[in-house]
């Protein structure tokens, strides 16, 4: 019986990273502080025997008894409130704790599994986004916190990779949505929802033309199984590449919740904030065989679902 150790494992994510493994019959050991992530994420396996969590700041020293097979580092702030909420424990949780995270790999002799992000592109200059594309990142904004976070912490697993041999794994994140997302996550989906099921205005940043492509939770769960299982390094972009204007997205959402909320438009809260995301995955569907399954719509019903219950609204 295999095991894991999964850091940030009860955040959106985390958490399905959660279940997808103990489905594949490998043990969970959850490593999180809560700062973002929640326990009501993973309700559903605290009676399971294969399943147990740790509250712990993973950038302080990380012990895990036993054998540990692999270590998925999902732990970080990662929502544009959390960059001017959280700036220093993002910094600290992709250094300290991709430092400690490594450490821990390398001790059990596991594999590391890295969950990078797009934003190590920033605003990007080349579209689609390749994985050799460098990026375009402002190290001093608002962002930076976490779009250079990520940054080191590839730079450091690769180091690891290089200098210890360990086996590791770097995936890059594009815009990814589904149940158990915060609502006052900020990101664009929590956000038009929300919105949209309370009737508030739909709050459009800048003209809404800038660009997102967005990947349902479960297809992106899918690519980490198969980057894990392969021989595949990375990094790997996984993520939905057909692309929407936030315009439309917003008037996608406003059909699907029968909602009579108004879009308006506001000035962009931050000036990094990315004009075009979208990912080329001609890696992940040579090397992988990985490309997204599930449909915007189909993907949003459920998510739109999991919302309206949290609210009251269902």
């Amino acid at each position: 019986m295999s095991r894991a150790v999964i850091t940030g494992g009860a955040g959106f994510l985390g958490s399905h990273l959660c279940d997808k493994l103990l489905a594949e019959g490998i043990d969970v050991v959850v490593v999180d502080n809560l700062v973002t992530g929640s326990e009501g994420n993973f309700t559903h396996l605290l009676n399971s025997s294969r399943f147990s969590f740790v509250n712990q700041d993973v950038s302080d020293h990380i012990t895990v008894d036993g054998e540990v097979d692999f270590v998925f580092h999902l732990a970080s702030p990662a929502s544009p409130i959390d960059f001017t909420t959280k700036p220093i424990q993002i910094m600290k949780v992709n250094s300290l704790g991709t430092h400690n995270a490594l450490g821990l790999a390398r001790a059990k002799n596991a594999t590391f599994f890295l969950a990078s992000t797009s934003e190590v592109y920033g605003d990007p200059l080349v579209h689609p986004q390749t994985e050799e594309y460098w990026g375009n990142v402002n190290p001093i904004g608002i962002r930076g916190v976490y779009d250079e976070g990520k940054r080191f912490s590839e730079a450091l697993t690769l180091a690891y990779k290089r200098m210890h041999g360990i086996n590791v794994k770097i995936v890059r994140i594009f815009n990814t949505y589904g149940p158990r997302m915060r609502l006052d996550d900020g990101r664009v989906v929590p956000n038009f929802v929300g919105q949209a099921l309370r009737g508030d205005p739909i709050t459009v940043y800048g003209d809404g033309k800038q660009t997102r492509s967005f990947c349902y939770c479960t297809d992106l769960i899918d690519g980490f199984w198969k980057l894990v299982t392969s021989k595949e390094t990375g990094p790997i972009n996984i993520g939905n590449p057909t692309e929407r204007t936030m315009l439309e997205f917003a008037e996608e959402i406003k059909r699907l919740t029968n909602s009579n909320s108004e879009i308006v438009f506001e000035e962009l809260k931050t000036p990094d904030d990315p004009k075009q995301r979208k990912p080329d995955i001609t890696k992940a569907k040579n090397l992988l065989g990985w490309e997204p399954k599930v449909s915007l719509e189909d993907g949003l019903h459920s998510t739109i679902e999991y919302f309206a219950k949290k609210l009251g609204k269902a």
